[in-house]
Formats: C-alpha cells, structure tokens, sequence
C-alpha cells in the first residue's frame, strides 16, 4: 500500500509542491487536499483583476476539480481540516471526515490582519483576500456609492482600484507617510500618490482609525484625529498574519510563523509546511516566489530526493498599480556606506534609485519603467561588481553594458 500524503490547504504553495512532486515521484502517495473554498486552486494575485472586472472567475482558476480527479488526487473542497491528532496521525475536517497520513504537508496560509476598533463586524466590513470577499464588494458596488479602503499598501491600493473602476467613490486611509512604504521610498510613493489623486481616488495620510460607525450597515469610518470618512463599505486591507491555529493546537513549535529547518518540516518530521503560514530562519514571506522555492524543495524531499535545501529567499517586488509598472528589491533606502544613484523624468513620470555599497548594487527603485527590474535583480543577487560602468548604470542595461564593452 502507498504511503498516504495529506495536504492542509488548496492554495498556491501547496499545490505547486504538489506539481513538483508528481513530476519527481507521480506514483509515490495516496494524495488528499483539504481546501477551506468550494473551488479548485486559482491565482490569488488576480483577485485584483477580478474585482476591476478584467479577469472572470474562470480565468483565474489554474486548477479546476477535474485536475486532481485525473491525477488520482482526493479533492474535499469547502472542507477546511479543524484539527490535527499527531499521536493518531489523522486530520479531522469541518464536515466530520477525517483521514490518515503518514507525511501531511501544512499549508493553511495567512489571513487578513483585522484592526481590533469597534465596529468591525458590521455588514458592509470586508477583508480582500479570496474570491467570496470580492463578491461581496461587488454586490456592495451595484448597490452603493462610497468605499474606504483601510491600508495603503500594494493590496489596498489594488483594491482601491477596482472599486473606482466598478464606479465607486473611494478614500484610502494609509497609517504611514507614504503609500506602499514597504516597497517605495518616498519620492516614487508621492509620484505614485499624485497618479490616483489624478485619477479619482482620496488617499489620507497619516490618518489612524478609532472607530467604524454605523447601525444596520456601515455607515462612516472615524479617525482619531475626529473626522468621520462616509463609508458604504470598508475594505480592511492593512496586512496579514499567517494562519498558525492548527499548528499551535497541534503543539507544532510556532513563532510568528510555524516553525520549518532548511528541508521545510516541522519540529514533528511527519509533517512539512509551506507558504505564508512558514516561518524560516526568523522570516516570514508573504510574496509568490519564496513560496514557490519553499514549494520545491518540500516536493524533493516527499519524493524521497533530499538533496535540496531551502536557504531563504531574496525578494523582490514587481508590479503595476493601476497601470504604473513598479519594481523594488533589496536595500532600496540605503544607508550609512551607501551611495545613490538618482533619475527622474518628471514629463514621462520616470524615477528610478539605486543604491550602491563598495562598487556593488544593494537595492533599486524603478517607478514608471521597470523593464530593468530582472538586470538589476541579478546584479544585487550576484553582488556582481559594477565599478566599470557605476555613473551609468541607472539608464539601463544596454547602455551601462554597450558604455562597458567600449
């Protein structure tokens, strides 16, 4: 009898270390995936899209049920697993089924951080992290006029988008100084502010929710500084925290994260984990890549490889909001020993940084033309020398390398 692999979880992660794992021991387990959603695998990064009405449900979806029925895996969608008995080896879901493992992968991801202010379970309060959450903005849409958007990061301001694309009057309600702080430093955020300014959205800086006002449905959002936002619908879109309840009633040793070693198991070395709920080597990632190298190396050792190890990951983040292509990677701010390269080109909207520490790139900036965001990645990975062509490196690849051939 095949040993039986159980995986907590139908996300990108988990399912990516199922592909790997198929391509490397396709025979090798009995596969059974619990998923929390009724649907097959879909790719989270195109909620966006799909909230702007730019993609359908369908073409978001990347693995329907017919993909794990022709591979012989057990699918129980809408089914999300409640508990964990490592002494018994067996996995308890919602519905009452339960089922055996020998290996169980955990992957139950993250989930929306929600601000702990009064009124945040009043109709019209949604998250935006799955495809149930957007249907619930776009009824909101149809039927109302105002949004605010709490958080000012890449996700909110995605979602920002959509709503004034569905014809919604939107306020984005940012803690900090500056829009996307994790990505951009403040010259790039406030070219990135001026942009949805332009194009119809509010966005208030600085501004602290106290409270969310209402009687039968969301009424306003209010500040501490006393001003009341009006609000149809608020959108809570200020970060996620990795979903760790099963793994903490499990007794898995947990941090921020669930705890995993370089081969991605756990302290019990039945059981591996993946994705956003992972904490490695005091880091928690939340962007698709590291879990995607996390993913792989997971499917190495199921398939009995283990060869491979999981050292971490350089991240980096490209992206368009609202039509503007942004790129940031490794130390974009620089510091003490640092050196910037600076270029901007205020008529196309262009502004690029780069920072550089003893004749090599440490991080970079592209606000507006991010076409040299995978050159400059490289070159910050290999901390490759750059001295030949430093005073020309922020216009671009092919000059900086023509200038260096020369």
């Amino acid at each position: 009898m095949k040993p039986r692999l159980v995986v907590v979880g139908n996300g990108m992660a988990s399912v990516r270390a199922l592909e790997e794992l198929l391509r490397l021991a396709p025979e090798r387990y009995d596969i059974t995936v619990f998923g929390a959603e009724p649907h097959g695998n879909y790719n989270r990064i195109l909620l966006s899209p799909l909230l702007a009405g730019d993609k359908a449900l369908v073409d978001i979806v990347t693995h329907p049920h017919e993909w794990y029925a022709q591979r012989g895996i057990t699918l129980h969608a809408g089914d999300p697993v409640i508990g964990i008995d490592r002494a018994r080896r067996r996995v308890m879901a919602r519905s009452g089924c339960s089922a055996p493992y020998d290996r169980l992968l955990l992957a139950p991801g993250s989930k929306p951080f929600v601000l702990p202010v009064p009124g945040k379970d009043l109709p019209g309060v949604v998250s935006f992290r799955d495809v149930d959450d957007v249907e619930t903005m776009l009824a909101a849409s149809r039927r109302h006029r105002r949004a605010v958007v709490i958080g000012g990061g890449l996700l909110g301001l995605e979602c920002a988008f959509g709503l004034r694309r569905r014809g919604m009057d939107v306020t984005v309600i940012h803690l900090m100084d500056r829009l996307m702080e994790r990505q951009l430093d403040a010259a790039a955020a406030g070219l990135l502010q001026q942009h949805l300014e332009a194009g119809g959205l509010r966005v208030l800086l600085t501004a602290q929710t106290q409270s969310i006002e209402g009687g039968e449905r969301v009424a306003a959002v209010r500040l501490k500084d006393g001003r009341d936002i009006p609000a149809d619908l608020v959108v809570m879109a200020a970060g996620i925290v990795p979903n760790l309840d099963l793994a903490k009633a499990a007794g898995l040793a947990c941090e921020r994260g669930v705890l995993v070693n370089d081969t991605l198991q756990t302290f019990d070395p039945r059981i591996y984990a993946v994705g956003e709920c992972v904490q490695h080597r005091k880091t928690v990632y939340g962007l698709v890549a590291p879990l995607y190298e996390q993913a792989a190396v997971c499917a190495n050792h199921l398939a009995g490889d283990g060869v491979t190890r999981y050292g971490g990951s350089v991240v980096s983040t490209r992206l368009k909001v609202t039509g503007v292509e942004l790129f940031s990677a490794g130390n974009f701010l620089g510091g003490e020993g640092t050196r910037d390269l600076v270029y901007t080109d205020r008529r196309r909207g262009v502004y690029k940084r780069l920072v550089l520490r003893n004749g090599r790139l440490e991080g970079a900036i592209l606000y507006g033309d991010a076409a040299d965001g995978g050159w400059y990645f490289d070159l910050i990975q290999r901390r490759a020398d750059v001295t030949r062509y430093r005073d020309r490196l922020v216009f671009g690849r092919r000059y900086a390398e023509a200038l260096a051939a020369a």
